[in-house]
């Protein structure tokens, strides 16, 4: 491992974000951060002007890592993992991958921003930055903190997907808690649903429409549409429309990029939270 890396390549759109505020170089990166993905190539508007200002160049997207891009961008460090399909693709190439570079792939099981931020601050032998990044974070959540009204009751947090099964997101998600840290209390959806196994990463699971008025009736709810309908459409379908948050009115959408946000992520986030909570 470099001290202090200086060409580094990122298999995951997802984890790139961290690099550039970390002003760390990124020579070639993945673009494909869920939600926010241009199927058309461009970097994600959250570092776009940070990865042109740097010249990082975008690594082709695919059912397969392409290990020649990789290769030509001449890293001295590799960074990849986390959750989604880029993690799959650089754990079946991780061999190939460390006799590029030295190689390091953030656990999939790690998904709350914070951690992922020390994991790639400390690869990228940045991690002095890390505490001047979470103090800035911290004075965010006490400025929103102060200036909100927290709706009243537990609240649900439903993930919008394309298949337009119902899945809900656990309290101890990215994103719950999160939110919990502004005084929003998770409602016990796992409880409720009789404890069902989490989907993939460990952030998500699926709820049979019979079960859902059951499971999700907690009188606030937050909606994400990953790749599924937004929440207007979601209210008219009788499924959802009958539940308490979707009766009473008390049902927000977040960006998808609120799900498993990265530091920029976050921050834009609690600014949503701040400015729809006012």
């Amino acid at each position: 491992m470099p001290a202090s890396a200086e060409r580094i390549v990122v298999l995951s759109g997802g984890l790139a974000g961290y690099l550039y505020a970390l002003d760390a170089p990124v020579v070639a990166t993945d673009t494909r951060v869920l939600g926010v993905t241009n199927l058309d190539g461009g970097f994600p508007p959250a570092w776009s002007d940070a990865a042109k200002a740097q010249g990082t160049k975008e690594l082709p997207a695919g059912e397969q890592l392409n290990i020649e891009a990789v290769a030509a961008a001449e890293p001295d460090l590799i960074i990849g993992g986390g959750q989604g399909i880029t993690s799959v693709q650089a754990e079946e190439l991780y061999d190939q991958l460390t006799a590029i570079a030295p190689t390091v792939l953030v656990p999939k099981t790690v998904a709350n921003w914070d951690k992922q931020l020390e994991i790639v601050a400390d690869a990228a032998g940045r991690s002095d930055q890390v505490p001047a990044l979470l103090s800035a974070y911290e004075d965010k959540v006490k400025e929103v903190k102060g200036k909100i009204k927290v709706p009243e009751g537990n609240v649900v947090y439903f993930l919008s997907v394309s298949s337009n099964k119902p899945y809900l997101v656990p309290p101890t998600a990215a994103l719950p808690a999160m939110l919990a840290e502004l005084g929003f209390k998770a409602d016990d959806v796992m409880a409720k649903a009789g404890n069902p196994q989490l989907f993939g990463s460990g952030d998500s699971f699926e709820v049979s429409p019979e079960l859902l008025s059951q499971v999700a009736d907690a009188p606030v709810a937050f909606v994400l549409p990953v790749s599924g309908r937004p929440m207007a459409e979601l209210a008219t379908d009788p499924l959802y429309s009958q539940l308490p948050s979707f009766k009473a009115g008390t049902t927000f959408e977040l960006p998808a990029s609120s799900y498993r946000p990265d530091y920029d992520g976050a921050m834009a986030t609690l600014d949503l939270i701040g400015q729809t909570f006012a």
